[in-house]
């Protein structure tokens, strides 16, 4: 009898779940069918928001592919007191079934079907010519900025991305880029290094590539994922990390990062973030020691991780993803994606009152819900490393001025603010001057003829000279990232049948016929460049496809935002900390004096107030 209960229990939840399966698979057709014939961005917000969970559904379906497994840490976890409760300096066991999955040396996942990522041969990777592409479509004739941002939002996914991925690269049998007569690269022809190939590829199928950064939103941009960087950026007690006048790591630890890798494109811009969170890193530490004096030094330094990581996942998807995809539609879905329908108010008196009723995130939000793969191990994907090239977000020249009146103080091009250069910069200016002078520019918009010149022509810490524009592109040829048209059908979007359909701008269509005769032969960027945006929105409905999936793959998946987000884990302080701080809240607890700057600002990352001398301010009041 007892079997027979158990038997017809399970049963009928293999038919609950099946039921719930099959509903959800209708949904999501009916939002595709909508999708494709209405469009979810001309929909009321309401219908909006069910039209993109549908979409988000069927993308989980369809569009996530596997890694392999990765390698297994020899000798337990790198760089944790406690693992179990800690993030690793490697990113190893965040999942603790498969220790290895999404740590450094992980391959990266694809968002299409094995047979779509192989890389184009040689012949076809370099038709049309890149370096002419590089020229004629995306060379910045007079910069055209994204009037809705500040510069702060430029900095800000450059800062995120050093966190997400790194590919590297090797000098071995470069790509050879033929150059047209008329071209004034100095170096005949244009060498291109590759991508490193996997060290130990599979047997069969298109080949991998793996990550030297964890795939995991871990903060390791500022904490390091070598034992050289993150040993000597830890201060000697305290749990608290090293930091000069300047507001930077010490000289002695900047030595041990590698210039001619990530590191290598430190500039000002990155300079005010890396300060600012290793800044919030110590201020954690200070305010956890004194609700618990009792945890030791390494303690600190996990706990103060772990808050400090948590608080730059929720700044991205509650201030800064809603400022460059400012549609509103997407903006609540954003803030469903952390705080629930509930929202950020009732959420938490809800709980406190009935605790977490249901297991689903759509209520409550993503933070504190179950760890979920959706069937897929988890690791970051060749698509969504390519639709995160933005580099027309950075101008070609800088305005600083004072806070104090909003005179003009400098003006410098691009390469006066790389990484050999930063600390002069620092020096001579104030970096509240700079965080000002930030939050009053504009980035660049992402859109063909705003690649800054000066990527176009930059020369490495190594004095080798490259043109990131044309790199941008062999790199998704090279990778077997499909180009527009196939990757808009992967996605399950309508490919376009002409150019003109593709830009809605006869002559940039005529431009674009130039290059490529076929429609289909449109690379990737250049499509996601050319293609119209939505409303509201910084950068293309396509590229927003690969985000619907990935944005809440990276918590949804991470337990340290799911199942370990919780108050044993962070400590009641620490969850408080993240509850009740943002962006804002980060500049003005570390950088007060900006206050009258972003007062009655509604996002940090769009433009800020311009300063009001405090004589006029005084006579006002």
């Amino acid at each position: 009898m007892v079997t027979t209960a158990r038997q017809t229990s399970a049963f009928v939840a293999a038919v609950w779940s099946r039921s719930r399966s099959l509903t959800a698979t209708l949904a999501a057709r009916v939002a595709q069918y909508i999708d494709q014939t209405v469009g979810w961005a001309r929909l009321p917000k309401a219908i909006g928001l069910a039209v993109l969970i549908g979409l988000r559904h069927q993308l989980r379906t369809s569009n996530l592919y596997a890694a392999e497994p990765g390698p297994i840490p020899p000798g337990g976890p790198a760089g944790a007191g406690n693992y179990l409760g800690a993030r690793t300096r490697d990113g190893s066991y965040n999942d603790l079934g498969d220790p290895g999955m999404g740590s450094v040396g992980c391959r990266f996942g694809r968002n299409v079907p094995p047979e779509h990522s192989y890389p184009e041969s040689d012949q076809r990777l370099l038709d049309p010519n890149p370096r002419l592409i590089s020229r004629t479509l995306l060379t910045r004739d007079s910069f055209q900025p994204a009037t809705t941002l500040n510069l702060l939002a430029a900095a800000w996914i450059q800062f995120e991305v050093h966190d997400w991925f790194a590919h590297g690269s090797v000098a071995t049998r470069p790509w050879v880029v033929p150059l047209r007569d008329d071209d004034p690269w100095p170096q005949r022809p244009m060498r291109v290094e590759r991508t490193p190939p996997d060290p130990h590829p599979g047997p069969a199928g298109p080949p991998t590539f793996v990550t030297q950064e964890s795939h995991w939103w871990d903060a390791s941009q500022i904490y390091g994922t070598t034992p050289a960087f993150a040993s000597a950026l830890r201060a000697p007690d305290g749990g608290k990390l090293r930091i000069d006048e300047s507001g930077l790591p010490p000289a002695e630890v900047e030595a041990t990062a590698d210039l001619t890798g990530t590191a290598g494109n430190f500039w000002v811009g990155l300079a005010l973030l890396h300060s600012l969170f290793m800044r919030e890193h110590n201020a954690i530490c200070d305010h956890l020691a004194q609700k618990y004096p009792y945890l030791t030094g390494q303690q600190l330094y996990d706990k103060a991780r772990l808050v400090n990581s948590a608080l730059m996942a929720k700044i991205h998807t509650v201030d800064w993803t809603p400022a460059i995809i400012a549609h509103p539609t997407t903006v609540t879905a954003m803030r469903v994606n952390w705080f629930g329908l509930l929202g950020e108010k009732l959420g938490p008196r809800f709980r406190r009152s009935f605790g977490r009723v249901s297991s689903s995130p759509l209520l409550h939000g993503i933070p504190g819900s179950p760890t979920t793969h959706h069937g897929v191990p988890y690791s970051l994907t060749e698509e969504f490393v390519a639709v995160y090239r933005m580099h027309p977000l950075i101008p070609d020249e800088f305005t600083f001025r004072a806070l104090a009146d909003d005179h003009v103080t400098a003006r410098h091009e691009l390469p006066d603010l790389s990484v050999l250069n930063v600390r002069a910069r620092l020096t001579e200016t104030p970096m509240s001057d700079l965080f000002y002078s930030f939050g009053r520019a504009h980035p660049g918009a992402l859109s063909l003829h705003n690649f800054p010149r000066h990527l176009q022509h930059m020369h490495r810490v190594d004095g080798t000279l490259i043109d990131l524009a044309t790199i941008d592109l062999i790199r998704c040829r090279e990778r077997g990232v499909p180009r527009y048209n196939e990757f808009r059908k992967l996605f399950r979007l309508k490919p376009v049948t002409t150019f003109e359909e593709l830009t809605g701008d006869t002559a940039l269509a005529a431009e674009l016929r130039e290059i490529y005769d076929d429609v289909d032969l449109v690379d990737l960027v250049i499509g996601l460049y050319a293609e119209p945006k939505p409303p509201g929105f910084g950068f293309s409905d396509t590229a927003f496809r690969v985000f619907i999936l990935m944005a809440t793959r990276r918590l949804e998946s991470d337990r340290f935002f799911t199942t370990d987000f919780r108050e044993e884990t962070y400590t009641v302080a620490g969850m408080k900390w993240v509850r009740d701080n943002d962006m804002r809240s980060v500049l003005l607890r570390h950088f007060p004096e900006l206050s009258p700057a972003l007062a009655g600002v509604a996002n940090p990352f769009a433009p800020w107030n311009v300063a009001v001398p405090f004589r006029i301010r005084k006579a006002s009041a």
